[in-house]
């Protein structure tokens, strides 16, 4: 069967199981749009802007599993997706991005929107292509969706010419790839498993160090097993949480510069650590030097790059986390039956008990007269007995919303973990609440950051997405007041939001219902309505202007050097 370039993609598309595409036309994928209607399996989303079509990508893949796909055309269409495909890639989320491209005899002429988008991206793509035939276009699409699903998932890009898409030939979809230098490895090696058991059966204070690895490769289930069985605490990267249920008497919350004080201490005093999925990043690990002193340490990753890049690792484990879960498993179980198999961990538990009941995440002045952040979300969480994916902007709102919120499964919490996007978290929910219309999906945002991409709520409303953005509205960019106040003798420069439009009447303006809360008494109820309300909702919380995130780590100290409440 004989098919335009811009035909092939979309069939490629349905092979690939792809049903919903976010997107912004142009003139460089004008064909391709023109073919969008004639296949109804694959839904286009409209947004506003290509920042918010790459972030929906991203928040669709993290809520279910699956790749995301983003189009849009050349040029200026391409470079705003940048931040997006690059905040993709540092949380290993699986993106396929399709970029129009000028004619490829205009390639390098300067013509009108063309950019080097494949230059651009390349180091922030897993992989990425430029179409030069259109006898390539289908094998292309089949690897691109192979590269971004498989080993260390991530974005990969696929720049479109427009005369490609407009060329003719024979359809034929690849039913499997092979690239000759990518071979991701997936089962462990035995004799490293066997190695880390021994460490395992040997420690007297093991504690699990979880990344959003873990979440990626479905592997929750393994560790909570054996963290049951072999009695190990866990505690997450904030990529992590909900990789553990949140409220498992063996999880101490998350570690790193707004991790527990439990967590924290837990590092710095255990001697085994296995970090499955994780990558010692400068938010977790604080001072290099003095992180986890007394620890052997376990690293289990599919990426062979993370290993020993930041710490160094006793017994490395190259495999995919679930694989090497599911192996250890068998040989814990096999094992159990043996009297003695690990050592008792009791005194340790109990140890760790004890730090999360000396210090555990609080606050103070919630005094009936003003509204706490940490209240507010303390609340969502009682109305929605946790039964909600929530997605966060980046700030003071998204460590409150890791700390207050317990997330007991997987896929629940989106946040921009690595590159720590403002703008990221309602476009986010609106690529969740497409890909689950019946489950609520509530963007936990900031003054400053919902301003990054507010555009969106027109798409929102366009398609009668039910999402909730709850605004922690305290004049402040907080996060870096914050510093500002502890660091830098409180010079609050540039960071006092003191305009700010009318979140009511924007929301209104745009189709949404606006709600807007200034006492505590009124924060339960309006908080319940708009969550019960059947469509798009913007609640514009005022908090407490000045209050800060903690536990709290200075940059650069050591986890054992927090600021506590």
């Amino acid at each position: 069967m004989e098919l335009t370039g811009a035909q092939i993609l979309l069939e490629s598309l349905k092979k690939e199981g792809v049903d919903s595409i976010f997107g912004f036309p142009g003139g460089a994928v004008i064909d391709i749009y023109d073919e969008i209607p004639k296949h109804p399996e694959i839904t286009h989303y409209l947004v506003r802007h290509e920042q918010g079509a790459i972030h929906a990508a991203d928040g669709y893949a993290r809520a279910t599993g699956k790749v995301g796909v983003c189009l849009v055309t050349s040029g200026p269409g391409a470079t705003n997706t940048v931040t997006g495909i690059a905040n993709a890639y540092m949380d290993s989320i699986p993106v396929v991005i399709f970029t129009g491209q000028v004619p490829s005899s205009l390639i390098g002429n300067d013509a009108f929107q063309e950019v080097d988008i494949v230059g651009i991206t390349r180091p922030c793509t897993k992989h990425n292509y430029l179409v030069k035939d259109v006898e390539d276009l289908a094998r292309v699409i089949k690897e691109a969706f192979y590269l971004a699903r498989t080993g260390r998932p991530g974005p990969v890009l696929v720049d479109l010419p427009k005369d490609v898409a407009q060329a003719r030939t024979e359809y034929r979809y690849p039913r499997s790839c092979k690239l000759r230098s990518y071979r991701p490895t997936v089962e462990p090696n035995r004799k490293q498993l066997s190695k880390a058991l021994d460490l395992v059966r040997a420690a007297e204070k093991p504690l699990f160090y979880a990344g959003g690895g873990v979440i990626s490769s479905d592997a929750h289930a393994e560790l909570t097993w054996l963290a049951h069985n072999l009695r190990i605490p866990v505690t997450t990267t904030l990529m992590g949480l909900g990789a553990f249920p949140g409220d498992d008497p063996l999880f101490l919350g998350m570690l790193g510069m707004h991790g527990t004080y439990a967590a924290n201490r837990a590092v710095q005093e255990c001697d085994l650590l296995i970090a499955v999925g994780a990558r010692f990043d400068d938010r977790v690990t604080g001072r290099v030097s003095s992180f986890a002193p007394n620890a052997k340490v376990v690293h289990i990753d599919v990426d062979p790059t993370s290993i020993r890049k930041n710490v160094s690792v006793d017994v490395p484990i190259v495999a995919d986390c679930a694989a090497t879960l599911k192996a250890l498993k068998q040989d814990v179980a096999e094992g159990l039956s043996q009297e003695g198999f690990v050592r008792d961990h009791t005194p340790w538990l109990e140890r760790l008990a004890e730090w999360g009941q000396r210090h555990p995440l609080t606050y103070n002045g919630a005094n009936g007269t003003i509204i706490k952040p940490q209240q507010v979300v303390e609340t969502l969480y009682d109305l929605t007995g946790g039964n909600a994916i929530i997605s966060t902007e980046v700030g003071q709102n998204q460590m409150w919303a890791a700390q207050f919120f317990r997330y007991r499964r997987p896929r629940t919490l989106l946040t921009s973990g690595g590159l720590g996007t403002m703008g990221f978290g309602f476009p986010a929910a609106i690529g969740a609440q497409v890909a689950f219309p019946g489950e609520l999906v509530i963007d936990i945002a900031g003054d400053g950051s919902i301003q990054m991409n507010i555009q969106e709520l027109a798409t929102a409303v366009c398609y009668g997405l039910p999402v909730k953005i709850i605004i922690l509205n305290n004049g402040y960019l907080g996060m870096v007041r914050q510093w500002q106040e502890l660091f830098y003798a409180r010079n609050y420069c540039a960071t006092c939001m003191d305009f700010a439009p009318d979140f009511v009447k924007l929301a209104e303006a745009y189709g949404a219902s606006g709600f807007r809360i200034t006492r505590p008494e009124e924060l339960r109820p309006v908080l319940k309505e708009a969550i019960e309300l059947p469509r798009t909702v913007i609640v514009d919380v005022h908090v407490a202007p000045e209050e800060n995130v903690y536990p709290m780590v200075p940059a650069g100290a050591s986890l054992n050097e927090m600021l506590l409440v």
